[in-house]
Order: structure tokens, then C-alpha cells, then sequence
């Protein structure tokens, strides 16, 4: 089943990833039935352009908010800000939700248009990656 999001979603989480340029931006995206009704920023408590690391109080915080509102988490979005949109090995390593998906978004610039903003969605599973459908609509 593909993921479903909005194209103002994709397109908030690609200017979080400009926000952050040239660091790594985190954060995650929930809904219900595949389908995104929300995206929350994080803060990257790495500050770095090669890693990220969400907040965890802010986890601990949006977890509850995904409680209260009945929602489920349905991905993990990072900004890879200067390679592409492939989970890197450090990545893979730290893909401790195997039952979620993966967004990364993908700059070559913090002013990159936005037909150079590439944004792909992944599994990872036991070091295994897969693609996964990531829908985009209006």
C-alpha cells in the first residue's frame, strides 16, 4: 500500500529541509490509513550534515499527541542535504522502526527549485531496504 501525501505536506517537509541547509533536518509524519494528516518538525539535536537525531523530548511529546488524536506513526523524514535520497549506511544502522516508512528528501541546494527537491520513501528491515510507494496529490 502506498503512502499518501499531500503535495503542501511534501512540500513542508521539503522547506524544513531548506530550513535546516546545510544541516540534516528530522521529523515525522502521521496518520491514518496510509494516509498523512500531519507532519511534525523536529529539531536535530546532532546539528549535523551527515546524521540526525530527533529530539526526544520531542518524541516522547508527539507520541502523546499521536495518542490523543488517534493516529499512527506512518514515517521518519530526514533531509539528505547534499546526497540523494537512498538511505545511507548510517541510516540503515539506525532504523529502529522497521514497521514505518523512511522519507528522505533529497537538496543539492538550500535554494534548490523545487523540481530539484527529490523526496523518496523506504522500509528498512533488518538492513534490508525497500522502496516504497510514496503517493503525491493535490
Amino acid at each position: 500500500m502506498a503512502l499518501r501525501i499531500s503535495l503542501a505536506q511534501a512540500a513542508e517537509i521539503a522547506y524544513h529541509s531548506r530550513q535546516q541547509f546545510p544541516n540534516e533536518c528530522c521529523g515525522l509524519v502521521a496518520g491514518r490509513g496510509g494516509r498523512v494528516e500531519r507532519v511534525f518538525w523536529g529539531t536535530n539535536v546532532e546539528r549535523s550534515p551527515f546524521t540526525y537525531r530527533l529530539d526526544p523530548h520531542e518524541q516522547i511529546r508527539f507520541f502523546k499527541e499521536l495518542d490523543a488524536m488517534e493516529m499512527e506513526l506512518l514515517g521518519i523524514y530526514h533531509s539528505h542535504p547534499r546526497s540523494p535520497a537512498y538511505p545511507s549506511q548510517t541510516d540503515v544502522a539506525q532504523a529502529f522502526y522497521p514497521e514505518t516508512a523512511y522519507l528522505i528528501v533529497s537538496l543539492r541546494s538550500a535554494d534548490a527549485p523545487a523540481a530539484e527537491v527529490e523526496v523518496r520513501a523506504f522500509r528498512i528491515q533488518g538492513g534490508v531496504i525497500t522502496e516504497e510507494e510514496l503517493a503525491v496529490a493535490v
